[in-house]
């Protein structure tokens, strides 16, 4: 996903998530109504919907159910902006691994990323799926695989990691460490 795309996701959640908020705030008496009035004009949004739902009444069932579907609306929105933000996990787009004059070569983490995975599948896993982290510019690989039904779980799980060791040091990437779980056994057919 580009950069802009996720600066409108952002934006979106977040006003999703302040609307709601700030309408909850106002309605249990926090903040008062003309202070925001005055900052956001959020009454002349409010009675522009009011022209459209004149028709209707709502009975305190209905409010609640409306208020119910904005809390859910903002639950919905604070998950999608904490999926957005990236806490913890740092990933470095690519590390030199030649940094000489002149000779300056790079891996993008996709390619690392690629080389992981077609190690642990060389190695007999199925379905491998790999993520990785930075930590001063050495990769920390984890590895999710699929073990054939015939297979050990450990000897595979054993054998994929070192064959991702051995891929990624023939390549000079940094490695700090390597870690593969087993999530299962893979589909037979």
């Amino acid at each position: 996903m580009n950069g802009f795309n996720r600066l409108i996701m952002l934006i979106i959640a977040l006003l999703l998530i302040a609307v709601p908020v700030v309408l909850l705030l106002i309605n249990f008496g926090v903040l008062l109504a003309n202070q925001v009035n005055a900052a956001t004009g959020y009454r002349n949004a409010l009675s522009g919907l009011d022209s459209l739902s004149s028709d209707f009444s709502f009975d305190a069932g209905a409010t609640s159910v409306v208020a119910l579907v904005g809390l859910l609306l903002a639950l919905v929105a604070g998950y999608l902006l904490l999926r957005e933000l990236t806490f913890g996990k740092q990933v470095a787009r690519k590390t030199l691994i030649e940094d000489e004059p002149g000779r300056e070569t790079a891996i993008t983490s996709g390619a690392v990323k690629q080389l992981a995975e077609a190690a642990a599948r060389e190695a007999g896993a199925t379905s491998p799926s790999c993520s990785l982290a930075t930590d001063k510019s050495r990769y920390d690989v984890a590895c999710d695989i699929r073990v054939p039904g015939s297979e050990n779980f450990t000897e595979l799980a054993t054998r994929a990691r070192d064959n991702i060791q051995r891929v990624l040091e023939e390549q000079q990437v940094p490695v700090k460490d390597i870690e593969v779980t087993v999530q299962g056994t893979a589909p037979q057919g």
